[in-house]
């Protein structure tokens, strides 16, 4: 599965008991007419994927969903889910300039002659 959008938040690695167990969280949030704000986490060695990724850039995320059965003291049953990346990549922005030509100087620019309102042109609008 894969959730595509814009980082909103990136996290600190966190590192939990004494066998070091490390986590880190990405916000990403989607682009469509109702955006989500899905929280992604990325565990172990995959904490260090997000090192090159900054907030405001979009990518897309590929997640597992994980599920888990807990056992309060209570005896009750609890569920719970969570998303776990495993790969990030950057998307390039539609709009992005980077594979535009460059724009030529103001000055290359030759200024029109003497336009009249008797002179016509032949265009049909």
């Amino acid at each position: 599965m894969e959730v595509q959008g814009r980082i909103k938040m990136i996290g600190d690695t966190q590192t939990f008991g004494s066998n070091g167990f490390r986590k880190r969280e990405v916000v990403v949030t989607t682009e469509e007419q109702y955006p989500q704000h899905i929280l992604v986490e990325f565990v172990q060695d995959k904490t260090d994927l997000l090192n090159n990724y900054q907030v405001g850039q979009q990518v897309k995320v590929s997640i597992n969903l994980r599920g888990r059965e807990w056992v309060n003291p209570q005896g009750e049953t609890k569920y719970f889910n969570s998303v776990q990346g495993w790969r990030i990549e950057a998307l390039q922005a539609a709009a992005s300039g980077e594979n535009m030509p460059p724009v030529p100087p103001a000055d290359a620019f030759e200024p029109a002659g003497d336009l009249k309102e008797e002179d016509h042109d032949d265009l049909p609008f």
